[in-house]
């Protein structure tokens, strides 16, 4: 399979994928508030969570923030200042260049949907700018993830000790340097609208620093 640049210049919106586990939903509620309206791009978000309580976390965090959340279902496309969330106990990755689906395989990840699976579809599928985050949570999952996006060259964050609930999963970025900035959880929220701002032309790349 051939892998496409995620910061190769498309259509498509700039991207923001973001993990979280144990601690997820409020980190994301101050995200997403942060953000403002209208937000120039799209976020696709897996949280570990039972599928069967995934529709009532995306209404909660729709009531939370000033862009709207529904959960993610088979075929749709990232769309601009639309928040997306995994609802299944498969995993939620991109099938294209810009679809999402939702595979069983693989079946032996400890978590599921897995933000390790969602992130390596990411590299290899979107071809529109993107940045990566990976918040508060128990385990490791979407640390190599991230380390893959940060390889590729773009733009990845992970919380810090101090304001995450679980200094698990993003402790496991930092130690594998796969956040190339690491954000107290009152910041990411402003740094990811800097970053997405920078998308030079329509949706044609964006200049990081």
């Amino acid at each position: 399979m051939s892998v496409e640049s995620p910061n190769m210049a498309s259509s498509s919106p700039p991207l923001i994928v973001i993990g979280a586990s144990a601690g997820g939903p409020a980190a994301l509620a101050t995200i997403l508030q942060d953000l403002g309206s209208p937000f120039p791009g799209a976020l696709v978000i897996v949280q570990h969570v039972d599928a069967r309580f995934a529709d009532d976390m995306a209404m909660w965090l729709s009531t939370q923030s000033p862009i709207p959340v529904r959960m993610a279902r088979e075929g749709d496309r990232p769309v601009l200042g639309e928040a997306l969330l995994a609802g299944s106990s498969d995993h939620l990755v991109f099938t294209g260049s810009s679809a999402l689906g939702y595979v069983a395989e693989p079946r032996e990840t400890h978590h599921r949907p897995s933000i390790d699976v969602f992130f390596e579809s990411v590299c290899h599928h979107w071809r529109g700018t993107v940045v990566g985050v990976l918040l508060t949570g128990m385990g490791s999952d979407g640390a190599a993830g991230l380390r893959r996006l940060r390889d590729r060259g773009v733009p990845t964050i992970a919380q810090d000790c101090e304001s995450s609930v679980v200094y698990g999963m993003p402790k496991a970025a930092a130690e594998l340097d796969a956040a190339s900035e690491i954000l107290p959880l009152a910041a990411i929220g402003t740094r990811l609208v800097t970053l997405t701002r920078r998308a030079s032309g329509a949706f044609g790349g964006m200049a990081y620093d």
